[in-house]
């Protein structure tokens, strides 16, 4: 099967490009067309499938039609649209509108993706293009959603009543997955919570990841009588954000680490900790829990209801130090139970597995069989 995938994010971080690897081992032929205005903030080197086309210009981003306009006219200067069997839209608006109306140019079916900035900017800051977002999902022949929180969150304030039932039904729930390094990888030894209770949070230092409120709950923990440190692994992206977590004496700062180094710094440590403002899914939550972590996530956001509730962790109020400090709190005292469920469950991000349920619906989609 001939795919043509549209994916503005798809340099900026790895997991897509181990998804559509796994689709590349399955036998698809795929294409993946990245629209950018800047192919400089790139993390990958992309593949010989891959094309990253600066087709706009960074301020277009205001003007939505007329950014869309563009990235199509590079789409059609660049492919035979009517040589694939089926789009793949990474986000509702930005990559699904530009399925949406291929799909209507060329006859050719789509399916697309609803993530972090579809619901928390576009639904939520700009009124005016709600409509099209629910367009571009009735016309869609699948809908994914990297959680259930997000699916709930969309329909119960987004989706108008007479259309719920139609989108719901073509609706399906695929979390992102994980470097497959992380499974080869298990931990060799169980995980336990000695003299010091060690929290580590891994990822970018800026604002949205709210690491000012997971010391203020270390606070709170050590007035509780808990000897609690706390360890943040990560670029800096806000240098404002970073000065203020470096005056906490109880916080260790460390630069971005290889998987290799951050892997023995997970095993050194017993919770994760991240209650972000917003998250479409946080892929190092999966990668802690595979190395028995317990974790700390942010309550609506992607990973919420990934499991239920005190299975892997808690999940918080990113806006409650106090929340953040009860569900660590809470993991400290059921840490026996919820250390080896991070570990087995962890397996749910296996991108093989993952990439299996996409490889089933495309071949529903275009009326193919399954071997």
């Amino acid at each position: 099967m001939r795919v043509l995938h549209i994916n503005c994010n798809y340099i900026g971080t790895t997991l897509h490009q181990l998804m559509v690897e796994n689709l590349d081992k399955l036998g698809h032929n795929n294409s993946v067309f990245v629209p950018t205005y800047d192919k400089n903030v790139s993390v990958i080197k992309p593949n010989d499938n891959v094309f990253v086309c600066e087709c706009f210009k960074k301020w277009d981003r205001l003007f939505f039609n007329y950014k869309n306009s563009k990235i199509l006219n590079a789409i059609e200067s660049n492919y035979n649209v009517e040589d694939y069997n089926l789009i793949h839209a990474y986000t509702l608006f930005t990559d699904g509108n530009c399925a949406r109306r291929l799909s209507k140019k060329f006859g050719i079916p789509y399916v697309v993706a609803v993530r972090n900035t579809d619901v928390n900017d576009f639904f939520r800051l700009m009124p005016h293009l709600r409509k099209l977002g629910i367009k571009t999902m009735l016309e869609a022949k699948a809908v994914f959603f990297l959680s259930e929180s997000y699916r709930k969150q969309v329909f119960e304030k987004y989706i108008p009543e007479k259309y719920q039932d139609e989108i719901q039904k073509k609706s399906h729930i695929i979390p992102n997955g994980i470097d497959n390094f992380w499974f080869l990888n298990p931990p060799e030894s169980d995980n336990n919570i000695k003299n010091t209770v060690k929290l580590i949070y891994a990822g970018r230092i800026d604002r949205n990841k709210n690491i000012p409120t997971t010391q203020r709950a270390a606070k709170i923990l050590r007035e509780r009588g808990y000897n609690v440190s706390f360890t943040v692994v990560g670029k800096v992206a806000d240098e404002k954000v970073y000065k203020t977590i470096k005056k906490d004496s109880h916080t260790k700062c460390l630069p971005a680490q290889s998987k290799e180094s951050l892997l023995e710094l997970y095993r050194m440590h017993n919770i994760f900790v991240m209650p972000s403002f917003t998250e479409s899914f946080g892929l190092v939550y999966a990668e802690a829990m595979s190395q028995g972590l317990p974790v700390i996530y942010s309550k609506n956001q992607g990973f919420d209801n990934q499991f239920p509730e005190g299975t892997v962790g808690y999940s918080v109020s990113a806006y409650d130090p106090q929340n953040v400090a009860d569900g660590i709190e809470k993991t400290i005292n059921n840490f026996s139970n919820i250390a080896p469920n991070a570990v087995s469950l962890s397996k749910k991000f296996n991108w093989e597995e993952i990439t299996e349920r996409y490889e089933k619906i495309y071949k529903d989609i275009s009326g193919e069989s399954r071997d």
